[in-house]
């Protein structure tokens, strides 16, 4: 296939824009090393078929199934682990926190590290994912109370 010049240059804009949202949720879903991977393969894809991927209403979310599809491998995701005290940087996260995004559904998983850890609007997430908001809303809601619940986080009236 020959991509023309103006191709090339809408291809790469919508990479720019579209690369960190998709490595976000490709990560949310497989964890640092197999979202990567997989973000790549769902971008490489889309410039072998950009000729028809670039017309589609919601490419974004086309290359996330893409992604999804490409990294799966039957294996729960993986998370790096908190750092431990005395390393250079600790982030101010539960050690727990990991282990116990592991455990949620990866719709779950997703809404909950796209909202509150990346701060993507729900619209967005809800879009990239081809949901409603209202069923974002529901994994959501799903997601922190069982974190809440593995956490042993109570909320208080």
């Amino acid at each position: 296939m020959v991509v023309d010049r103006v191709e090339d240059e809408a291809f790469t804009v919508f990479v720019k824009e579209v690369e960190p949202r998709l490595r976000h949720a490709l990560v949310a879903v497989f964890g640092q090393e197999r979202g990567r991977e997989a973000t790549a393969e769902a971008l490489a894809y889309g410039w072998e078929h950009w000729d028809r991927v670039g017309h589609m209403e919601n490419p974004a979310g086309y290359l996330y199934r893409v992604g999804r599809s490409r990294g799966q491998r039957g294996r729960r995701p993986t998370f790096l682990a908190v750092p431990q005290e005395g390393s250079r940087t600790i982030p101010d996260v539960e050690p727990r926190l990991p282990m116990a995004l592991r455990e949620l559904s990866e719709k779950q998983r997703l809404a909950v590290v796209m909202v509150h850890a990346y701060g993507w609007p729900r619209h967005e997430v809800a879009a990239m994912l081809s949901l409603k908001v209202s069923t974002l809303d529901t994994h959501l809601h799903r997601g922190l109370a069982k974190l809440r619940t593995a956490l042993g986080v109570q909320l208080h009236a």
